[in-house]
């Protein structure tokens, strides 16, 4: 494979159009989507109007005119497009964690009427640190274990005392996918509700809820959703649940005023909204619900070239290209693939481990213009948006990933400093 090749293969890209949403700054080859999404052209007029219009001139009255009431579910509306929900399945709110302790918290109250023998919630070990973190603290407040397994532990772990089984459909260090419909499944076999974090797959990798036979899922708006930093979240949970707390009017944890039936009643009592609204905790932010907006268009407009399975065919062809290139070009520099080599257990990014130095291999790469990030101890972590990252921006990446190498530019003082944001 030459530069050419890659140049060929973007000339015959169907998604290359998709590229020109992007304000991508010039001479960057971003291959951190997976931690923060590029921005979205459009995201800049649709902010300022939230601002100077909707804002600056409508004043409270756009809560109305400008349908701001109505954004948590409106935005919920497309994202449930990409993750194999209906309308009104799921709405925009929040932040990951706070989402996360809602559904968990509303999972164990089921499973506590249900079954309260269960005291056990299971969680891979190498999850996403804040998802163990909520665990925990739930776990310690309804008088529940967490307990935390590898992945390939996770079938035999899941038994009669397991409550919940609570997993990120794409490992944030490595990339392992889990297949979403085979684990719900078995899980549900063993009685277990499961819970599903998306934030390192919604916008990267097709998912269907629905099909899947899911019981929650959370995920963020600023990864491969293109939101913003700090974008707000989302929740989704099966009918089925929803219609059993609409039944039984049971209340998620964080019952704020926007999750009232009749939240400008101002009534001194609480008394849930319908389905998934109740999820809807304070106020929305609506400047970064509009800015989270135009991130989900970017993604929703993949639709008429093949949609999110047209995106995944590109994503495989991205990371098993980088890899090849890492291995064939940068070979005895103690690289080692910590990602799945077989894509389908593969999400949308490549991660290899370096004994030493792999911080300041990194820095000296964002110096050389190619953005990728480091996770400790070792892990050098590479994300492949495939809306806007070409195969000759994989190409030029492994280059200068190489020339650092072979240089040893990384061990310059100034890439050895280490920030407060790795």
């Amino acid at each position: 494979m030459t530069r050419d090749d890659c140049a060929g293969l973007d000339a015959g890209d169907v998604l290359a159009p998709l590229r020109e949403q992007f304000d991508i700054p010039a001479g960057t080859i971003y291959l951190d989507g997976n931690s923060l999404g590029v921005l979205p052209r459009a995201a800049v007029d649709r902010v300022r109007q939230v601002v100077a219009e909707e804002w600056g001139q409508g004043l409270i009255q756009s809560w109305n005119d400008a349908g701001w009431i109505e954004q948590p579910q409106r935005v919920g509306d497309k994202i449930a497009r990409l993750i194999g929900a209906s309308p009104g399945e799921v709405v925009a709110a929040d932040s990951t964690s706070l989402n996360l302790y809602k559904v968990l918290s509303v999972a164990l109250t089921l499973m506590k009427a249900d079954a309260p023998e269960r005291r056990v919630i299971v969680s891979e070990r190498d999850n996403f640190p804040t998802d163990l973190y909520i665990a925990e603290s739930l776990a310690r407040q309804h008088g529940f274990e967490l307990k935390l397994v590898a992945a390939d532990e996770i079938a035999q772990a899941v038994d009669s005392s397991v409550a919940v089984l609570m997993l990120t459909q794409v490992n944030y260090r490595t990339g392992r996918m889990h297949a979403m419909a085979e684990v719900t499944a078995a899980a549900h076999a063993a009685g277990a509700l499961v819970i599903w974090d998306l934030c390192h797959s919604v916008g990267a990798v097709p998912v269907d809820l629905a099909a899947s036979d899911a019981d929650f899922a959370i995920g963020c708006g600023y990864k491969y959703l293109n939101g913003g930093p700090g974008a707000p979240a989302f929740l989704w949970l099966h009918p089925r649940h929803a219609a059993r707390m609409d039944r039984e009017q049971l209340w998620q944890p964080l019952a704020g005023w926007l999750g009232h039936a009749a939240p400008f009643a101002f009534t001194t009592d609480y008394r849930p909204a319908a389905g998934v609204a109740r999820f809807v905790c304070g106020t929305p932010s609506i400047i970064a619900l509009a800015a989270l907006e135009c991130g989900v268009d970017t993604v929703l407009a993949a639709e008429p070239f093949g949609g999110m399975q047209a995106l995944r065919r590109k994503s495989i062809a991205l990371t098993d290209l980088f890899i090849e290139l890492v291995e064939q070009r940068c070979a005895g520099h103690g690289l080692e693939l910590q990602s799945p080599r077989d894509p389908a257990l593969r999400g949308s990014q490549a991660s290899f481990l370096r004994g030493d130095g792999g911080y300041a291999i990194v820095q000296a790469l964002i110096a050389r213009g190619v953005i990728g990030d480091f996770r400790a101890p070792g892990l050098l972590r590479f994300g492949f948006t495939p809306l806007y990252v070409r195969f000759v921006d994989v190409w030029d990446a492994v280059e200068q990933l190489r020339q650092v190498l072979e240089s040893a530019e990384w061990q310059q003082p100034r890439f050895q400093k280490t920030s407060a944001v790795t």
